[in-house]
């Protein structure tokens, strides 16, 4: 196995049993098929539930809106990127040649979503446990306090909150199309609440930023319908 990837299973205290795991979790689809976003739909859904639990866990007194909006700011692509980079993923990253030229090794979308399918690879490889001790590693040396929740909410967290006070279940998003060339797209995400029969959509430069169009439009509709 390449120096590099040795070294970075030791920075994330993860030996893969499954090399090709790793491999697929650093890669881009602009590299080949064989890419990292299902591994990153996992391990979106694997962050927030060890999230959860380490906010659970450390800032006990917290009511649930403020909980989740604490996530949400541990959860963003900012946050994400952040960590990505101290692990040292920009050395790591798989991507086409259009996109290395155009400087995505440092992009923090594409970072971010590999920081994802790297916890969605550990849970493959050693199961739910291991993946929620990794993100327990990587947010350890960052200062969590209850005053996160002062932040202001992004769309989906609002949209979430909102559901949730009304009793509702949580909207699905799912990507409708992908439009541009490999190392520019954007993603045309789809925000659906079934309860209400009700669809909207948003465009952006990643997944994250799609759901977070869609969610905005969601809210703007459902609000409007109440002034109606």
């Amino acid at each position: 196995m390449d120096g590099q990837l040795i070294a970075l299973q030791a920075r994330l205290q993860h030996h893969f049993s499954d090399p090709r795991l790793l491999a697929r979790a650093l890669t881009h689809r602009s590299f080949c098929a064989d890419h990292n976003e299902r591994l990153e739909f996992l391990g979106d859904s694997v962050l927030n539930l060890a999230v959860a639990a380490l906010l659970y866990q450390r800032l006990d007194t917290l009511p649930e809106g403020d909980l989740s909006r604490v996530r949400a700011n541990l959860v963003k692509q900012e946050t994400l990127h952040q960590l990505a980079v101290t692990l040292g993923l920009p050395d790591v990253i798989r991507l086409g040649e259009g996109e290395t030229r155009s400087g995505g090794s440092k992009r923090p979308s594409i970072l971010a979503d590999a920081l994802e399918a790297l916890i969605g690879a550990v849970h493959l490889d050693a199961g739910y446990l291991a993946a929620e001790a990794l993100v327990h590693r990587l947010f350890i040396e960052v200062d969590i306090k209850p005053t996160m929740a002062a932040t202001a909410k992004d769309p989906k967290t609002e949209l979430q909150e909102w559901l949730q006070g009304r009793k509702m279940k949580l909207p699905i998003y799912r990507v409708a199309a992908t439009l541009g060339a490999a190392h520019k797209q954007t993603f045309d995400v789809e925000c659906e609440i079934v309860e209400l029969g009700a669809v909207e959509r948003g465009i952006g430069a990643s997944r994250r930023a799609g759901e977070q169009a869609a969610a905005a439009a969601m809210l703007l509709a459902l609000k409007s319908k109440v002034k109606q």
